[in-house]
């Protein structure tokens, strides 16, 4: 066989041309057809407050499956006549390249349609750039993704000033109770801290769905997007962080019993369960942020789905699991979440413009063995803070404590969860 220079020729211009013009027009299509064709769902809390205006781009992250593609349609339906929908993790856009927008723009000017949807575009190169220039064309744009980073470093740099960001969780407790078409009772509060709130596991009860989940995240976002070669040591840190939701865990420790050489190597693999959303990490409050990066940080998972079918425990664990749905209670309103350790210990400590918000204890059921300790550290919180109230939070109990002019309320998870308190 006989190679020629316009064989060559050709061969490089496949290379430099991955994706042709038809086939993101009928990957558009394709697209549209099944984006429509599924329905809206529960109504999401947030598509209340959501802010949509023009000349800004709105950003929307959260875990994967937890419902992100469901609230476009929302919006969609609520705010937009049509929308141009494109899913940039569609195997058929492999090899989207920064050359290749333009042919994207073609098919953009071609349909007419100034309001665009975009599904993690951040894995492409030079996006922030693309998104700029059609927000500056007079496009509406709404971005979604699965990492956290998309909130800050990526658009911070690229879009400052000209995007408004929120996050997408699993189903609150009011939205597992419109999905489950169930009245608030302390049965469906028992059911909802058993089973968590991503859709899919909800409709099928698979825990199966689960376990893909988290292999999904641990592959396709951090692996393969940050180059982390050992995969088996992420995924047993992964599982580890989830079956200790509650507990404080420090890089330095847990590099001596994974045998991971640096502590630097166990940071990142921090930072990237994070930005994916399968674990968070709450710090100690400190005036000093040396302080708080010092002191261990306690950690939850971002779903109690995740805990119950992805954890490595053998007891029911009802008092870790109330504590981290309290956290995820509180961490769907506020950014600023600490843990107090002092003499004694609070678990939350939600500031608010440099302010107490909130100071919450988290206790299953309050009894004889463990309710001075409870208040001791309620107390020395609200002393700590200067402040005259907190809130213990019990499965089921209901009660008043005063002391000294301060005030500690004992309220149930389902009166937390309803929006009464905090």
């Amino acid at each position: 066989m006989i190679i020629t220079n316009d064989d060559v020729n050709l061969c490089q211009i496949k290379d430099e041309i991955m994706i042709s013009q038809e086939l993101i027009a009928e990957v558009i299509d394709v697209q549209k057809e099944v984006f429509l064709k599924k329905g809206t769902g529960v109504e999401r809390d947030q598509l209340q407050t959501i802010q949509i205006h023009e000349s800004f781009v709105n950003v929307i992250t959260g875990i994967r499956r937890c419902g992100k593609s469901t609230f476009l349609r929302q919006i969609l339906k609520n705010n937009f006549q049509s929308a141009l929908f494109l899913n940039f993790e569609d195997t058929r856009l492999a090899g989207f390249k920064t050359d290749d927008f333009r042919r994207l723009d073609a098919e953009i000017t071609k349909r007419k349609i100034n309001v665009l949807f975009f599904d993690e575009i951040q894995m492409l190169e030079n996006w922030e750039l693309y998104v700029r220039q059609k927000i500056d064309e007079g496009f509406q744009i709404i971005v979604t993704g699965s990492n956290a980073t998309l909130l800050s470093h990526e658009l911070g740099t690229k879009l400052t000033g000209r995007h408004l960001s929120s996050e997408l969780f699993p189903f609150s407790y009011t939205e597992f109770l419109k999905f489950k078409k169930l009245e608030s009772s302390y049965e469906s509060v028992k059911m909802y801290l058993e089973s968590g709130g991503f859709p899919e596991y909800l409709k099928t009860n698979l825990p199966t769905i689960l376990n893909q989940l988290l292999d999904d995240i641990l592959y396709r976002d951090i692996a393969v997007r940050y180059g982390v070669r050992d995969i088996v040591s992420l995924r047993k840190l992964a599982v580890y962080l989830i079956s200790n939701i509650g507990k404080q865990v420090s890089a330095t420790n847990l590099t001596k019993l994974f045998d991971i050489k640096a502590v630097s190597t166990m940071l990142e693999y921090f930072s990237h369960l994070e930005n994916t959303y399968i674990v968070q990490f709450v710090p100690k409050f400190s005036y000093s942020l040396k302080a708080q990066i010092r002191n261990p940080k306690k950690v939850y998972t971002i779903d109690l789905g995740l805990f119950a079918h992805n954890s490595v425990v053998f007891t029911e664990e009802s008092g870790r699991r109330l504590e981290n749905l309290v956290y995820l209670h509180l961490r769907r309103k506020y950014k600023e979440i600490y843990y107090f350790s002092e003499k004694k210990e609070c678990d939350f400590v939600v500031i608010e413009k440099e302010k107490p918000r909130a100071l919450i204890q988290v206790c299953y059921e309050l009894n004889e063995d463990n309710l001075m300790r409870e208040l001791e550290g309620t107390f020395e919180v609200l002393r700590f803070f200067k402040e005259k109230k907190a809130v213990i939070v019990t499965m089921n109990q209901k009660d008043r404590f005063e002391k000294d002019g301060l005030i500690v309320e004992v309220i149930s998870l389902q009166e937390l969860l309803e929006g009464a308190v905090v």
